[in-house]
Parts: C-alpha cells; sequence; structure tokens
C-alpha cells in the first residue's frame, strides 16, 4: 500500500499544498503549509497510537492529515469539503484502497468547524490535531501595528502541547499564551467554536477533552 513517507514524496501534492498556502498568504491568513500540515500528522499519530489504533491506521491518519487543507487551492469557503473530492481523485489515481480512501475522505470533509463531525476517529484525531496548532510561528504578519485577532491570538502562544492520558481518559490542551499581546478572551472569541468541537472529537473517542490556559483551567 502507498505509505504516508511515500505521499509526502508526491510532487502533484506537494505542487497543490503549497499553492493552496499561497491562496491563503494572499488573504491574510496564517501559515498552512507543511509545517502545519506535518505537525498535524504527527500530533495524530500520537493521538491514535496513544488509544491503542493499529499501525494501518496510523498510517491512513496521517495520510489524511497532511492533505486535509489542499481544498484550499479551491477556495477557504468549504475548503474541508473540496479538499475531501481532491483528495478522492489524487488518492484513487494513487491506487489507494477504496475503504482506506473512504475514511480518509471522511476525515478531511468533517475537519473544520460549522460542518465538521467526528465521524471517526481519523476524523475525531484530524479535528483535535488541527485546532490544537496554535503557535506563534504560523503568523505571516510581521507589523504588529496591523495585526488582526487571529494575527494577535496566534503570535501570543509561545505553548502548545497536547496531551493524552489514557488513566484518566483525558485529552488536555495546555497553551501558554503572553497576555501583553492578546487577552484570554480574545482567544475565546475566535476559537470557541473550535473548542466546542475539539470536546466532541474527545468524547468521541471516550476521553474528555480539557482546556488549560496559563495553568489555569478553562474547559
Amino acid at each position: 500500500m502507498l505509505t504516508y513517507e511515500e505521499l509526502k514524496q508526491n510532487r502533484e501534492i506537494r505542487t497543490y499544498i503549497k499553492a493552496a498556502d499561497a491562496s491563503l498568504a494572499a488573504l491574510g491568513y496564517t501559515e498552512h503549509s507543511f509545517a502545519h500540515v506535518c505537525k498535524v500528522a504527527e500530533t495524530v499519530r500520537y493521538l491514535l497510537s496513544s488509544l491503542g489504533y493499529s499501525a494501518h491506521e496510523l498510517e491512513i491518519a496521517q495520510m489524511a492529515a497532511y492533505l486535509h487543507d489542499i481544498g484550499n487551492l479551491v477556495n477557504r469557503v468549504d475548503h474541508s469539503q473540496s479538499g475531501a473530492i481532491m483528495a478522492f481523485r489524487l488518492l484513487d489515481h494513487l491506487g489507494v484502497d477504496a475503504e482506506d480512501i473512504a475514511a480518509i475522505v471522511t476525515a478531511i470533509g468533517n475537519h473544520d468547524e460549522g460542518t465538521g463531525v467526528p465521524i471517526n476517529p481519523i476524523a475525531a484525531a484530524l479535528i483535535l490535531a488541527d485546532k490544537s496548532d496554535v503557535r506563534r510561528s504560523r503568523v505571516r504578519n510581521h507589523n504588529f501595528s496591523t495585526f488582526d485577532i487571529h494575527d494577535r491570538v496566534n503570535y501570543s502562544v509561545t505553548a502548545s502541547t497536547l496531551t493524552v492520558d489514557t488513566a484518566r481518559k483525558e485529552v488536555l490542551l495546555s497553551l501558554e499564551i503572553e497576555t501583553d499581546f492578546s487577552p484570554v478572551m480574545d482567544f475565546f472569541e475566535i476559537f470557541l467554536e473550535r473548542m466546542l468541537l475539539c470536546r466532541r472529537a474527545a468524547e468521541s473517542l471516550g476521553l474528555r477533552f480539557r482546556l488549560q490556559i496559563n495553568d489555569q483551567t478553562l474547559l
């Protein structure tokens, strides 16, 4: 079968990911290129391996993570659905098994807030991994005076970790925020819907979602 590492080396897919990120850069969005998708893939693997999922499931979960934002090539609006369609075509062309394509496409099509639902474990892990990737290095704008709320919130985050505690059946997102750049309330203004989706995703994996900011438990 096609492996995650092989997928990462595919020239056509790399071209689409670069172009999708370039589209978001033109719109003023934070980084959604290889640093983001590879970080999400790493986190997805950690989540599912901690919960005892098979090596095969880890492989296809990482594939879903690597491809999850490719739909931004078409448009930011409904990018999860357009990305799922693109992924279907690409993976089918590469000879990936239909059951694996189904799991990957379902996860990609359900990873974004507003329309996303943690339909399967891969979708749930993708939601948690994607929404927890908040960090200063994703901010492209280097002019503080023109920061919007998304720039301020992402820039304020100096550390972000997602940890699974299997004994307590919990997944903890822990953030360190420099409140001089952004108050905690700004985080909730733009991320509350994402955090609620993370809670549903964690519950579908049999876990309780917890959010901790500057050592204070908020969810």
